[in-house]
């Protein structure tokens, strides 16, 4: 453990050294963390039930994710620089078993035994307004990371954000390179083009700028209020706005309703045209969570996003995200809180989403549903504090895409090395 702690310092120094002109303040140091996350992922996606060319996918693999945050230098400007670290290593694959997205593979399908990557971002601070440039993981409507599996995809680019005025937030940057989640290597951008999207690239295939820019505010505390602009360059351009307003209704009780719409357009290079209208009502009581949305697409095309991201879709779930051609979907969730029972740390999540109305490419209408099923628990004490396990089942059926059951099992625990 020592000399994870003395390999992370001195990584943080040297990039220090690299990144900063002039001496670092005490607060550069000593207002400095470090952390790695320990996260082992197994998962089994079974296609027997659609005849699928492979009948499994089915992998098992040890993430190691460090973080390094310096603080600020002194001055009206203060300078630092952040460091993060990615490495995914194969416990168990095959070529037959392979493509979970937990691994990176060849063209062949042969796994690799571990993969990675590593990035710096240098940043600067004036007032409450700070600036990042090198790697960064934004989750913000127009642009997302995906956490969903062993290690995170990432950016790079610049991330300008503000917090000047009070619960206000606003946020400019560009972005020309992206990492995948399986994936050691930054390459330019494309749009998600699978499913039944039908959407359609010109000669541009990928895209080095992607341009985003908003803000979020505060109205009131119970509501707030945001809006968004991210263009692919030469792709597609998006408008996102959204409204969630939280109703306290009596002891352990609220409504909340959270609003969005987007609106898609190509950009000189796909024929991207949707728009995209998602609705959803919660009642929570004590520990209990009862949810309820619908979500409607229109247009010449399905809903558009960076490939390899997440996006605002309110029926985005562990396999799909019901944002076809045409596609009307509904949802219904319950949750519950165990702490309610007085099991602190253990939770559960079910729901259920159908979608139909696709416009499918060859005629015809599509229709699909999907049930997720999550159980979770963090200890509470002792040792293993803050360990945290999680069981996540889905199962998929669609009369245009394949059907599916899916398991994932997830362990990860979180070290602060200082």
């Amino acid at each position: 453990m020592t000399d994870l702690r003395n390999f992370a310092r001195n990584l943080l120094c040297a990039s220090v050294a690299l990144s900063i002109t002039g001496p670092a303040s005490a607060a550069f140091l000593d207002d400095s963390k470090a952390s790695v996350e320990l996260r082992n992922f197994y998962m089994n996606r079974d296609f027997r039930q659609s005849g699928a060319p492979q009948s499994e996918a089915d992998e098992w693999a040890q993430g190691f994710i460090m973080k390094i945050e310096s603080g600020y230098t002194d001055g009206p400007v203060g300078f630092g620089v952040d460091a993060l670290g990615l490495l995914g290593v194969k416990l168990d694959s095959s070529p037959d078993r392979s493509g979970t997205g937990i691994l990176q593979r060849d063209s062949s399908g042969q796994p690799s035994d571990d993969y990675g990557t590593a990035g710096l971002t240098a940043k600067a601070k004036m007032s409450n307004t700070t600036l990042h440039v090198g790697t960064l993981q934004p989750i913000i409507p127009v642009v997302m990371r995906n956490d969903s599996r062993l290690l995170p995809s990432i950016y790079r680019g610049a991330w300008l954000q503000s917090k000047e005025v009070d619960g206000l937030t606003l946020d400019f940057g560009m972005l020309d390179r992206t990492s995948y989640r399986d994936s050691s290597d930054y390459e330019e951008m494309t749009v998600f083009t699978a499913g039944a999207r039908n959407i359609v690239l010109g000669n541009a295939k990928t895209s080095d700028e992607f341009l985003f820019a908003g803000g979020k505010y505060q109205f009131r505390p119970e509501l707030t209020g945001s809006y968004y602009y991210g263009g692919l360059d030469g792709i597609y351009k998006q408008h996102n706005t959204q409204l969630v307003h939280i109703m306290p209704l009596g002891e352990n009780q609220s409504f909340k309703t959270d609003l969005r719409y987007v609106r898609s357009t190509d950009d000189g290079g796909s024929n991207v045209d949707n728009n995209a209208f998602g609705a959803l009502f919660t009642y929570k009581i004590g520990g209990h969570g009862f949810t309820g949305g619908y979500q409607t697409l229109s247009g010449d095309t399905g809903f558009a996003y960076v490939s390899g991201g997440d996006n605002m879709l309110i029926n985005l779930l562990q396999i799909n995200d019901f944002g076809n051609e045409d596609e009307k979907s509904w949802q219904v969730r319950y949750d519950y809180d165990f702490a309610a029972a007085g099991i602190p740390g253990l939770s559960l999540m079910t729901r259920y989403v159908s979608g139909d109305n696709v416009n499918l490419a060859g005629g015809g209408e599509g229709e699909e549903w999907e049930r997720d099923t999550d159980i979770a628990y963090v200890v509470q004490n002792g040792p293993l504090k803050n360990l945290a396990m999680k069981v996540r089942n889905a199962t998929v059926r669609s009369n245009f895409g394949n059907d599916i059951n899916e398991t994932r099992v997830i362990l990860s625990y979180t070290l602060a090395l200082w």
